[in-house]
């Protein structure tokens, strides 16, 4: 028996746009749906079918197989149901023929592996042909008596009760709220039907801490706010693989705090992270190409870069063609490259490259604009989360911790990558670098 979960994630969204790559705890949502997918033991493959690379390149990297999605079957008015029952059909033609499907939806970033298990129980052993995750509710409804007016501007009429009679809560039984995260069927009576709900249809009651659904931009905020509380693991996405093929980062706010100190002569000193430094010795020894970009002019801003030994510009007031040169002159594809800011003036850079990321305590507008949130603060480890989730994306990368923690000699392309040459007075300004 083979028990499939399949995860609709188009690339166009009506809401909130982007949504399905809009991380919660500094993971993207499609992300989030893959994971709880895994963590259940009675789902043996989970898939995303998807119309945008960037979202296929985010399932793959949280652990999913990825269907193409045909364009007709991608916009605003097609059905769940459709983009499932071509997957379905991509996925037979592949070998594997499952006997219970699990329709998931990026929306819900809080969906838990044993109640989707929970689902799977039902239908599998033959209770359900079809079942959905819901809440109890003992919330009194009503609609408006006339369909033809202003909703709320009219008389209303009671749809769930007697609204001449008012039970206690104790009193009464509970009426069920689908959450929208998850359904449950049996395969062949899905093909059968077309439709979700079929046959002996139950609910897979859930907590309503796990019900949060994401239609809206504040939605999407609160999720992202209590995501820390919610997650089960504490360390929200830090694991998860980052696959770019070369990283930029800004200065200020991400290899320091966003501080500075100033002397009573004047001069300006940063303090920067020692595990931040490894971090990036971890790129290079990837083959990994590294780049500083900063409108700061401070020397220190160089020196750092040369201490890393990699490249930097600074004093760069459009970061936005520096980057865009710099990608061009080296051949990389923007959507595999990371940049990594924390203020205004990194949206520009970050809506160019395919994974815009941000520390925790970046601008809110620089947050939503990121695809992943790193949970480590500026100049305190976010360079070293970087690199290893960057490093987790590759299998050949696993041995470069360890190789460069032991001291052992390179094996990797990384060796050929120069030394950023210091740039004028970064020589004298290596040692205001304080090394925390």
């Amino acid at each position: 028996m083979t028990n499939v979960a399949i995860i609709p994630a188009r690339g166009g969204s009506q809401g909130v746009p982007g949504k399905n790559l809009r991380p919660v705890g500094g993971v993207p949502l499609v992300a989030r749906a893959v994971r709880a997918c895994l963590a259940a033991r009675r789902v043996d493959r989970v898939y995303v079918t998807t119309d945008d690379a960037a979202i296929g390149a985010a399932a793959r990297a949280a652990g999913a197989e990825v269907v193409e999605r045909p364009a007709d079957l991608a916009g605003h008015t097609a059905s769940s149901e459709s983009a499932l029952l071509h997957a379905l059909d991509a996925i037979a033609a592949s070998g594997v023929d499952p006997e219970v499907t699990v329709f998931v939806q990026c929306t819900s970033p809080f969906i838990r592996g044993e109640d989707v298990d929970a689902g799977v129980a039902l239908v599998a052993g033959g209770t359900a042909d079809s079942a959905f995750s819901a809440v109890e509710t003992y919330e009194f409804l009503w609609r408006d008596a006339d369909p033809s007016q202003q909703p709320g501007t009219g008389p209303v009429v009671g749809q769930n009760h007697d609204a001449r009679h008012r039970p206690r809560r104790q009193d009464r039984r509970p009426d069920f709220r689908e959450t929208g995260a998850f359904y449950v069927m049996r395969t062949a009576g899905f093909r059968e039907h077309r439709h979700r709900f079929f046959g002996r249809t139950q609910v897979v009651p859930v907590s309503e801490l796990s019900s949060l659904e994401i239609d809206t931009v504040e939605e999407l905020a609160l999720a992202d706010a209590v995501a820390a509380v919610l997650d089960r693991s504490g360390e929200p996405a830090a694991a998860a693989p980052i696959d770019v093929d070369a990283v930029v980062t800004d200065f200020d706010g991400v290899h320091t705090a966003d501080t500075a100190y100033l002397d009573q002569d004047g001069r300006e000193t940063v303090r920067v992270s020692r595990s931040d430094g490894l971090g990036v010795s971890f790129l290079r020894r990837a083959g990994v190409p590294v780049l500083i970009l900063s409108r700061e002019q401070n020397p220190v801003v160089a020196a750092r870069a040369a201490k890393l030994q990699v490249e930097v510009r600074h004093g760069v007031l459009d970061k936005t063609t520096a980057l865009r040169q710099w990608m061009d002159a080296r051949g990389l594809d923007p959507a595999r490259v990371a940049y990594v800011g924390n203020d205004l003036n990194d949206l520009g850079p970050l809506s160019l490259v395919g994974w815009p990321v941000t520390v925790p305590e970046a601008h809110p507008s620089v947050r939503r604009a990121a695809r992943v949130v790193l949970s480590r603060p500026g100049g305190q480890g976010a360079v070293r989360e970087l690199a290893e989730r960057v490093l987790a994306s590759r299998p050949e990368w696993v041995g470069v911790v360890s190789e460069v923690s032991s001291g052992a000699p390179a094996a990797h392309p990384a060796t050929a990558i120069p030394a950023a040459a210091p740039e004028p007075a970064a020589a004298a300004a290596l040692g205001t670098v304080l090394r925390g």
